[in-house]
């Protein structure tokens, strides 16, 4: 049995990932493959690289830092945001506190030196293309995976332009089973199960157009999963459509909130399913 951990994107809403950790690594349950996109990266990497429990300590650590420091993740004043927006054109946030903080914590580490086999999606602009980073310096891939449209600016690497991950493939399941996982756990942030309503002003548009395709993948490669390969898609908690909004995805306020109420409800499914 090949085991894989794939790690969706949702931004801040990450955070729920690390009660799924938890509940999975506390049975023993480790991966042979992790895949990660936007901030699935983030967590994905940390995995990959300390494939235990005791991971989550740390974590949680990055989680609430980020919560008591929100200011320091995005380096931004409300001021020089919307100077930044009117100069590019193109983004709100700076990317560099980001990159900072993966390189504070990463280092120069590379793919290759990690334990456990790790890769990382992101949306390659020049090619328009989904694409998969498994080789080279792990920071650069994953501030490509997370750069967020409109938000972050988009990321070069060796000559090429890449945007968030989630544009292309958000929840990664049909990559494992491509690269042999027989058993996957899929971490998501708890988007695809709440419903769609229909869009009532311009900014809404994108974001119902952008769910429609992040929900079609991941739904046809659940239903076309071949015999033998056994899917767990844990649940999230402590999410709402609040968190959609520019400035939810802003909201730090009850990272340990989501990350309690999301191990518990994890465990119970483990419990049930396995």
């Amino acid at each position: 049995m090949t085991t894989a951990f794939v790690l969706g994107g949702g931004g801040v809403l990450g955070a729920v990932e690390v009660g799924m950790l938890r509940a999975v690594l506390e049975r023993g349950i480790t991966p042979d493959l992790v895949l990660g996109t936007s901030v699935g990266a983030l967590n994905g990497a940390m995995v990959a690289r300390e494939p235990r429990l005791s991971v989550i300590d740390k974590l949680t650590e990055l989680w609430q830092g980020a919560s008591q420091q929100t200011q320091q993740v995005y380096g931004d004043s409300p001021l020089r945001t919307v100077r930044r927006a009117v100069a590019t054109g193109t983004h709100l946030w700076s990317s560099k506190p980001l990159r900072q903080a993966l390189e504070d914590e990463f280092g120069d580490v590379t793919f290759e030196e990690l334990p456990v086999r790790f890769q990382v999606c992101a949306a390659n602009i020049e090619r328009a293309a989904e694409h998969w980073f498994d080789s080279g310096p792990v920071v650069p891939a994953v501030v490509a995976s997370a750069a967020v449209p409109g938000l972050l600016p988009p990321a070069q690497v060796d000559g090429e332009h890449y945007l968030d991950g989630g544009i292309v493939n958000s929840i990664p399941l049909g990559r494992a089973v491509q690269l042999g996982a027989t058993r996957v756990f899929v971490l998501q942030v708890g988007r695809v199960d709440r419903p769609l309503s229909v869009p009532r002003r311009p900014w809404e548009v994108a974001r119902v157009s952008f769910e429609i395709a992040r929900r079609h993948r991941f739904n046809r490669e659940l239903a076309e999963l071949p015999p033998g390969v056994e899917a767990h898609v844990l649940p999230a908690r402590g999410t709402s459509r609040k968190d959609d909004s520019l400035l939810g995805s802003r909201d730090f306020t009850r990272i340990q909130q989501r990350i309690d109420e999301t191990y518990a409800a994890s465990v119970a499914y483990l419990d049930e399913t396995l």
